[in-house]
């Protein structure tokens, strides 16, 4: 049990923002090819075959049917109303002609022409489940592949939706939950567990895809032989410090780079409760992908008190002079440039109101802008390809944290205070666009209420988002300008994809967000479909 005290001297942070190191096995590898399949997933085309439309996590859509001039005539074509109320924050992935979507319990396969529901498969927890979202699904050829609630991994036979293995590398028992989608690449598997609030140590995960077998694991609270071992000098500190892992990852096939966003320590507030740097979390941490070993990594916010998690998972894009470059947002509400060659950051844009960034929380309160539910979410930059520029959904939304004591039990919260959302209608959301090498500001749009959906950019100048309210939005990708609003009737908090069956462009929204955290939500989960 950590006991709250006061501190009188500030305490000392270790500057580490990024580092060359390999990991406790010091051991190296080369990455094998991909597949036909699997490259296939590097351009989202026809299809959109993962979490960030491409394994580099671009959100780009190379179809140009629906343009500018006729993005307003779009009509919903169909629905799909899926039967399990709750989170619903997943990307769908879409492969030839066919829609597969999460709940937290279930998987529907969809007819993406029609809506038609072709198959559900729904997932009986077998333990403790201590958040139930679930975020997407990685397709791996005649499967498809999801976390669990509870910690379990499953991988699905995608024409029937029968299970083929179950899998448990997590223990709900404990707060850990398998909530990222996860992606697949040279017949592995890449999942981390999520469950920083509750004071897990966080584990980046890789297994087989054809039986779930465990190929390698990597800790995200460095600890142990660990080089930076050192940013945690408490251990006890460290054995429950956070680092987990909400959302999905990023993979350069070209170098067998893995990108992993890794979120806040814990407990959250308590400074006093965990000295140091408390690496890896609030970083970029990037892996050999076949051995699990640490390249190098960045951190954007050492020691963090405000729960500023990197939750997003970064894009990689190559500027106009050939520079290889990944952009990365997570809740402090900054827009991250960071050259993949020297690993500095090149360009920090605040894209919200930030204020508070340098303010420890008190028993009395501090206000902090973003608060906990602002800043970038689970859905991060997307690349517009066309035009250079990284686009990026946020909240501009403060808060007011409390400190308090932190005692550690396994699965339960463990915070070290609480927080109070400032009132609902001075929430804002956000989608900026910036220059992809500069981090300099385009266009700017606001909305009257939080966005917390994907982007998606397409060849044709259109970019796709929605918002909190229930609207899709059509951007002129250029301008910022609105071309189109289409309201639905629920809260959008996954994405808007777009994808083509029969040579003819469809979008597709996920409508229908109810959580348990407050940001507007309402409707019930549904896939809305649209055409022109």
């Amino acid at each position: 049990m950590h006991h709250l005290r006061f501190a009188t001297a500030a305490i000392a942070l270790a500057a580490v923002s990024l580092c060359g190191c390999t990991n406790q096995s010091g051991s190296t590898g080369t990455a094998a090819s991909p597949t036909p399949q699997e490259s296939a997933a590097l351009s989202a085309g026809d299809d959109w075959p993962s979490y960030g439309g491409t394994l580099q996590s671009s959100h780009y859509s190379s179809l140009t049917e629906i343009t500018p001039a006729n993005v307003a005539q779009l009509k919903a074509v169909c629905t799909a109303k899926l039967d399990e109320n709750g989170a619903f924050q997943a990307t769908p992935i879409v492969i030839s002609g066919t829609l597969y979507v999460p709940t937290a319990h279930d998987t529907y396969a969809i007819d993406a022409k029609t809506c038609a529901i072709t198959w559900r498969s729904t997932y009986t927890p077998k333990g403790h489940e201590p958040f139930p979202v679930d975020r997407g699904l990685a397709y791996a050829g005649d499967r498809l592949v999801r976390g669990e609630t509870d910690g379990h991994l499953v991988a699905l036979d995608v024409t029937s939706g029968k299970t083929l293995w179950d899998v448990a590398p997590a223990s709900g028992d404990r707060g850990e939950f398998l909530s990222s989608a996860p992606i697949v690449w040279n017949g592995t598997v890449y999942i981390g567990t999520a469950g920083s609030d509750w004071g897990v140590k966080g584990r980046m995960m890789a297994f087989d895809v054809s039986n779930g077998a465990l190929k390698w694991t990597f800790t995200t609270i460095a600890s142990g032989k660990d080089a930076n071992a050192k940013s945690w000098p408490d251990a006890t500190a460290a054995s429950r410090g956070g680092g987990g892992m909400w959302t999905s990852y990023t993979l350069d096939p070209a170098s067998g780079e893995l990108f992993v966003p890794v979120a806040n320590p814990a407990p959250d507030f308590l400074s006093s409760a965990r000295p140091g740097a408390n690496l890896y979390t609030d970083s970029v941490v990037v892996l050999d992908a076949s051995t699990g070993a640490l390249k190098w990594y960045v951190q954007t916010d050492p020691h963090d008190v405000h729960d500023w998690d990197m939750s997003a998972p970064p894009v990689l894009f190559t500027t106009a002079d050939g520079k290889a470059m990944l952009g990365a947002a997570g809740k402090d509400g900054v827009l991250y440039g960071i050259d993949r060659s020297s690993h500095a950051i090149v360009y920090r844009t605040p894209e919200v109101r930030r204020s508070g960034v340098n303010d420890a929380p008190t028993l009395a309160g501090r206000h902090i802008c973003p608060g906990v539910l602002g800043g970038s979410e689970w859905n991060g930059p997307a690349y517009d390809q066309k035009d250079g520029l990284l686009i990026t959904p946020m909240d501009d939304w403060c808060a007011t944290v409390k400190l308090a004591a932190a005692r550690y039990v396994p699965g339960q919260f463990y915070f070290g205070g609480s927080y109070t959302a400032d009132p609902y209608v001075t929430a804002r959301g956000t989608l900026t666009a910036t220059d992809r090498a500069t981090g300099k500001i385009a266009w700017k749009y606001t909305a009257k209420a939080p966005m917390l959906a994907g982007v998606t950019p397409t060849a044709s100048g259109v970019t796709f988002s929605g918002d909190m309210a229930g609207n899709v939005l059509a951007f002129d990708s250029a301008s910022g300008k609105v071309l189109a609003t289409f309201p639905t009737q629920g809260s959008i908090a996954g994405s808007v994809v777009t994808y083509a069956v029969g040579g003819k462009q469809y979008v597709a929204a996920t409508s229908g967000n109810i959580s348990r955290l407050t940001w507007g939500n309402h409707g019930s989960p549904t896939i809305v479909v649209y055409s022109l």
